[in-house]
Formats: structure tokens, C-alpha cells, sequence
């Protein structure tokens, strides 16, 4: 009899078995080439040919026979367990080192599991290989060939030295197994997907085109700022010979950074061998403008070298090819979001961790190093150092702010609170020069935090100015100062859902070209890398970082005749408790009495300084203890480190599908034809999430109704025309300040 791995349906009603044998050895060869890159070879290879031991069984073999298609070995209640019984093999033939394969071969299916029972589901590994002898006894059974049995693989010593950094070297090293395993499914089951893998354009392929097209943009240098942003440029450049390590890029705002480290990235990988440059960006407005810069970068190539994976890609933008990319990220350039890079990097679902062993030998440009949370700097700073020092990763820390990540910061008793990255490369010529140099604003502070300003005072000012931005630190600040500026006036919040949002930045930039009237009221989504450029700019106290940003948005290419204005003022209330209130107090510290220009690098030193020292803890969840704690016991909480890593707390959010535009059209189709992946894609661009209190009050009063697991607008009235979605209730949850 033929084992069969999987089973597969031709049209003609015929079945194919992909012989579990052939399976075995392909996902051995495949892991062990990826697990080449961060020098563990042996270890893939030897997890791919036990990973699918338990299929040996002849209840397994009788499940398949009457089951087809892909799912079909995807262990699910009513089916029959497999993988428990390779990662019993494991512990059982290599000691110690067969353990740490037992968490690969466990979870390649269910994801990598807690060693101990936890907070998170699921059964914990030490429960699992004591209960599960008799799953293994039948895969030997059922004629198990000594070449997999007992292969002549040598499972070298693992290349990190330290217990603590043990989870991040067997998270990389399942991401080799679980990726073989899904391309050489998928190969077999010739779904399509694997002719859609690969052909991108090598890194000197897009190098050349990037040197093509900045030579046009910088044919004509007519301003003082292209200027500096060619001399940017060319540093950059220069420094990409450089060893792989730690690299800064200290730039003020509107100074190139963008192009920029794009420019060095392509140079470096391309004389260190790297294989892919990976931007990560803390929103998804910001995502979607730098991806339009660089498919613009890359316009002649015959096949688009840039993916996108965030969730809130317009389908527009979106191939099958480059759908099946973001499975493991093995296109040349990705762009993605801080939640999905860090995120993944503590992750525990296969199909979450895939993509990481690509991350290795890579560039990664973490852009706006400001926005990462300081609540989570202990795990993101950790899993920084570990790409850096293990998996030849170049990490570039990109911002007109940098938020001092090289330091290492202790308490009173010099008990290590936060361990930093140590000392980075500066890219850039001398940024206090440049800051010097790219000054074309004028800051005004209130005179004290006492010095309040009521919101009919600053919409008075505000209708002082044709055009004029006003950035402020609430959604319902937004909205209330909104409605007392003259009609025409403009609003940006998370209230909106992202194709609004896009339409009316679209709208922005038009009134801005032709020097119509505009007046505009945001919360700080329009901040990082909006591209706006104002001659008059409020901003309401905020962490200086904020302040810097929102001073981005004027006169940012330096075409006024005199300096742009920028007024920050003190809104009727301070912020609410939490990181808000303690970035403005930290800004408030530095600036009040503080002589010369607010906007420098020394001025952020001391901000985040005063800001990271208020902070009450680093790891806020204590990822770094879960599994850290027994890890030199070979016990780690995989699981529950993974359920506790969230960057952004749901608090119970749910998006809500809203008509405008053409989300009406588009909700009517889901309603009637159910949900497909196409719609879906184009459906995230008309959510907006709500927090648990709002969706609910707004459901029992019948303004939204459920189809099936999803919320819809069902009011016309609740969806405005310029603030978006109304629920009607303060926003309260602390999320709900920031954007």
C-alpha cells in the first residue's frame, strides 16, 4: 500500500497521493536549505523528515483514504493527531537537543506550544509528550522505513550562546520547517500558487533602476532642500560599504529619508550579499505612500519587486503573485507595519512565523523609530540585537527624532531596566548641521502649561489663515474643533475609514497645488510621512517628537519667501493618564525654559530621556520572562508569549463595515454573494473599528445589525460625511487618544 501525506482530486474524478516518503525527504531538503541561512542546516533537515512521523499510523492512513484536498492533513477536533508523535521521536532519540525539535514538530500545525500549561490554549508540550506514547508506537507500526527512523543526520551545537536567546534561534528555525512544509504542499497540490513564487528582479537589477531614477529627480536641483537631499543621498551611499551591523539616519522631516535609505539599502545589500530590504512603518496611511514611491522607483521593470502586507492594502494594489509573496515575504523589497514585523517575530502560528527565516540576511529600515511603544521596547529591542548579532540582519533606525535606542537605561541601584541596541553608524553628514541647515519654520510655545487655550479661541485663530493645519491629540478634539471652523473646512481622524481618509488627503494636496483655501483639523495620523506641506501649522502640546512631526507638515520644501509658523498651544485639558500625558509633561520639562531652537538633536536626547524615564515598565506583559525564565531548561512559554505580545490592545475593537461611497455597493455584494477574499480586501478599506462599549451601544439601539460574523452600518445617519463614523460615546479607552 501507498502512504500518502495528502491526497488530491483531479477534475476527472481521479485521485493522486503525494507518497508521505517523497514528502518527508523534499521538506528535509527544503527546511535544511533554509535553515542554511542561519547556519542550522542539520536541524532542518532532521525536523523536516520527522515532521510528519504520526502519518505513518494506520488510522491516519485510513482518515486520508477518505478525505481530498489541502485541509485534509490539518489536524482539526475528530481527526487523528500526527505530529505529537515526530517530536516524541525527537526527545526520545536526541536528548536535550530532541526536545527543542519536539516544539518544531508539535506545533507545525497548531503552532509552537508552552512547555508548562498556560494562560494561552492549547495543550502544553511536557503534558503532550508523557500522554502520547501510544500515537508513536502505532506510526512505528505502520512500517515507518529506517531511513527516516533513524537518518544519519548530525545535529551540530546550536550557534547561540546564551539560554536567554534560545526562543528567537528555534522560532527562526520553525519558520524553516513550517515554510518547506506549506511550498512542498503546495507544489503538490498544484493549486497554482507555486508558478506565482520567485522571478523577482535581483538586488543589482534594482539598483541600477533605482540610480536611473533619482539621476532624473535630481537632474534639476532647484531649491536649497533638493539640494541637501542629494547630499544626503550621497552619504548614504557611501557609507553602504560599511559592515552589516547597526545604522542611523537622523534627517530632519522633508530631508529625503524616504529615498534615501533606499538608496543605502540597495548598495549595502548588494556588497554584503543580503537578500532583501524590509521597511517597517507604524501605519498603514504611511505604508501605502511609501510603497506608490517605490513601485514608482521600479515603474520599467518587467515584474514589481515591492509587496505590501499590512491590512489595509487597497485590492487594487494587489496580485495573486504578490498575495502569495506575503506568505513568506520572498519578494526583494516589503513594506509592512510595526504590528506585523514585531508581532511576527514573537509569534507562534505557522502561518504567522513562515516568513521569518527570510528576514535573515536582510536590510530592515524601521521608519519613524519614535513610534515604537515604550511598553514594548524590552521584547522589540531584544529581537533587534538577536537579528543584528545571529542572522546578519542590517538594522536601520530612520527619523527626524531618534529616540536614543542605543542606551542602556537603570534604576537607582544600576539594576538593568531596558538593555539598548549599543552604539549606531549615523548615516547622515552631521544632523545637527542639517537641522541647521533644512530650518524653515518658526516654533512658538505658550508661555507655561498653565496658559490654556479654549477651542472657540483657536478656531478663531485658525479662520485667521487661507490655508492652515491644525493637529490636535483626541478624535473628539478633532471633531468639536472642526465644527466651529468656516464651512469648507476639512477633518482627518481614525473616525474615517481609509479610502475616506485617502480621498480627502487626494483633496488636501489639490487645494494645496492650486493655493485654494484649506483649512484642516487631524489627529496625529497626518504626522508621519503624510506628505503636506502648510505655511501655517498649529499643534496642540504633545511629546516633542509630535511636535517635530507636525512641523514637517510646514513649509516643508522650502518655498516661502520667510520661515512657515508653527504654534503649539495647550488645549483646554491636559491628555488623560497613560503614555499621552507623560510624552507631554516630558516635552513641557525640556521646552519650558529652554533657550534656542526647540528642534534639535540635543533637545530629543533630553526628551527621551525625561519620556523613556517615566515609563513603568519596558514589558509591560512580561514577554521576555515567559520565555526567558527556564529557557536553559529547554522550557519556554511560546504560546503565552505570543497571546501577551500585542502592540496595539484590541479592548475588545471590532471593525465595523460602513456605506460610504463604495463601501454601500460593496457590503450589498457581501450580503448577497458571502465573503471572498477580493471583496474582503476591498472592504478593509471602508472599516472602522470601534471599542466593545461603542459597537455594542450602537447595535442595541439598531444602528448596526450582524451578518453573519460581521458588524455593518445599518444607520445612513451614523456614518457622517466629514467626521465619519458617530458613535455618539467618549472615546475613553486609552487607544482611542492616540490617533
Amino acid at each position: 500500500m501507498t502512504l500518502a501525506a495528502h491526497v488530491r482530486q483531479l477534475d476527472s474524478g481521479e485521485f493522486v497521493i503525494h507518497q508521505l516518503d517523497d514528502h518527508l525527504f523534499a521538506v528535509a531538503r527544503l527546511a535544511g536549505r533554509f535553515a542554511k541561512s542561519i547556519e542550522a542546516a542539520s536541524w532542518g533537515e532532521l525536523a523536516g523528515v520527522w515532521h510528519d512521523l504520526g502519518k505513518y499510523q494506520p488510522a491516519f492512513q485510513k482518515y486520508i483514504a477518505s478525505a481530498s484536498g489541502l485541509e485534509a492533513h490539518i489536524e482539526a477536533p475528530g481527526r487523528v493527531k500526527h505530529a505529537i508523535a515526530g517530536a516524541l521521536h525527537a526527545a526520545r532519540e536526541r536528548g536535550p537537543y530532541g526536545q527543542l525539535l519536539a516544539y518544531l514538530i508539535a506545533g507545525h500545525h497548531a503552532g509552537l506550544p508552552d512547555w508548562n500549561p498556560g494562560q494561552a490554549p492549547g495543550a502544553a508540550l511536557s503534558q503532550e509528550l508523557k500522554n502520547e506514547a501510544a500515537t508513536l508506537a502505532q506510526a512505528i507500526a505502520g512500517g515507518v522505513p529506517q531511513a527516516i527512523l533513524a537518518p544519519s543526520i548530525a545535529l551540530g551545537s546550536p550557534t547561540i550562546r546564551k539560554s536567554e536567546d534560545l526562543h528567537f534561534w528555534l522560532r527562526m528555525l520553525f519558520s524553516c520547517l513550517v515554510d518547506a512544509d506549506f511550498l512542498d504542499t503546495e507544489a503538490f497540490m498544484a493549486d497554482g500558487r507555486a508558478e506565482m513564487r520567485g522571478g523577482y528582479p535581483e538586488i543589482l537589477v534594482l539598483r541600477e533602476a533605482f540610480e536611473r531614477h533619482m539621476a532624473s529627480r535630481f537632474a534639476i536641483a532647484d531649491t536649497p532642500v533638493k539640494r541637501l537631499r542629494g547630499e544626503i543621498l550621497a552619504r548614504c551611499i557611501k557609507h553602504a560599504a560599511q559592515p552589516p551591523g547597526l545604522f542611523s539616519l537622523t534627517v530632519p522631516t522633508g530631508g529625503g529619508k524616504t529615498l534615501a535609505s533606499l538608496g543605502f539599502a540597495l548598495h549595502h545589500a548588494e556588497q554584503h550579499g543580503l537578500r532583501r530590504v524590509i521597511y517597517v512603518i507604524p501605519y498603514t496611511s504611511i505604508i501605502e505612500q511609501t510603497a506608490d514611491v517605490f513601485r514608482g522607483v521600479f515603474d520599467g521593470l518587467d515584474a514589481s519587486p515591492v509587496i505590501e502586507h499590512h491590512s489595509n492594502i487597497e485590492a487594487e494594489n494587489e496580485t495573486a503573485r504578490s498575495r502569495t509573496a506575503c506568505e513568506n515575504w520572498d519578494a526583494p523589497i516589503v513594506v509592512t507595519t510595526n504590528v506585523q514585523f514585531f508581532e511576527s517575530l514573537y509569534a507562534a502560528r505557522p502561518s504567522r512565523c513562515r516568513k521569518l527565516h527570510n528576514i535573515a540576511n536582510s536590510v530592515v529600515v524601521l521608519d519613524e523609530a519614535q513610534l515604537l511603544p515604550p511598553e514594548h521596547l524590552a521584547p522589540i529591542l531584544d529581537a533587534l540585537r538577536q537579528l543584528i548579532a545571529h542572522y546578519r540582519v542590517t538594522v536601520v533606525l530612520s527619523t527626524a527624532t531618534q529616540p536614543e535606542l542605543h542606551k542602556t537605561r537603570s534604576d537607582a541601584f544600576g539594576r538593568v531596566l531596558l538593555q539598548g541596541l549599543g552604539e549606531a553608524r549615523e548615516l547622515a553628514p552631521d544632523p545637527a548641521r542639517l537641522y541647521r541647515d533644512l530650518e524653515r519654520v518658526t516654533v512658538e510655545l505658550p508661555e507655561s502649561p498653565q496658559q490654556r487655550c479654549s477651542w472657540q479661541t483657536i478656531a478663531g485663530e485658525l479662520a485667521e489663515h487661507e490655508r492652515v493645519l491644525c493637529i490636535v491629540n483626541r478624535r473628539d478634539d478633532a471633531a468639536t474643533l472642526w465644527g466651529l471652523l468656516p464651512e469648507g473646512a476639512l477633518h482627518l481622524s481614525a473616525r474615517m475609514c481609509g479610502a475616506h481618509r485617502a480621498e480627502v488627503i487626494a483633496e488636501i494636496r489639490r487645494r494645496l497645488i492650486a493655493r485654494e483655501p484649506v483649512r484642516v483639523v487631524s489627529t496625529q495620523l497626518v504626522e508621519a510621512g503624510v506628505d503636506l506641506d502648510f505655511p501655517v501649522v498649529y499643534r496642540a502640546m504633545a511629546g516633542l517628537d509630535s511636535i517635530a512631526q507636525a512641523a514637517g507638515r510646514c513649509n516643508r520644501e522650502g518655498r516661502l519667501p520667510q520661515k512657515g509658523r508653527v504654534v503649539v498651544f495647550n488645549p483646554p485639558q491636559p491628555s488623560p493618564s497613560g503614555l499621552l500625558l507623560k510624552a507631554e509633561q516630558a516635552a513641557e520639562i525640556v521646552l519650558m525654559g529652554a533657550a534656542g531652537e526647540p528642534l534639535t538633536p540635543l533637545q530629543f536626547e533630553r526628551y527621551f530621556d525625561c519620556f523613556y524615564g517615566g515609563v513603568n515598565s519596558y514589558d509591560k506583559e512580561l514577554v521576555m520572562e515567559l520565555l526567558q525564565r527556564d529557557a536553559a531548561l529547554g522550557q519556554i512559554q511560546f504560546r503565552s508569549a505570543a497571546q501577551a505580545f500585542r502592540l496595539i490592545p484590541d479592548e475588545g475593537q471590532r471593525p465595523v463595515m460602513v456605506t460610504w461611497g463604495q463601501g454601500r455597493s460593496l457590503v450589498e455584494l457581501l450580503k448577497k454573494t458571502g465573503p471572498n477574499r477580493d471583496l474582503m480586501r476591498k472592504l478593509q478599506r471602508h472599516t472602522v473599528s470601534l471599542h466593545e462599549y461603542q459597537w455594542k451601544l450602537l447595535l442595541s439601539r439598531g444602528d448596526l445589525e450582524w451578518h453573519r460574523d460581521f458588524l455593518i452600518q445599518k444607520s445612513d445617519v451614523l456614518y457622517h460625511s466629514v467626521l465619519g463614523l458617530l458613535p455618539e460615546v467618549p472615546d475613553y479607552a486609552p487607544s482611542s487618544l492616540v490617533v
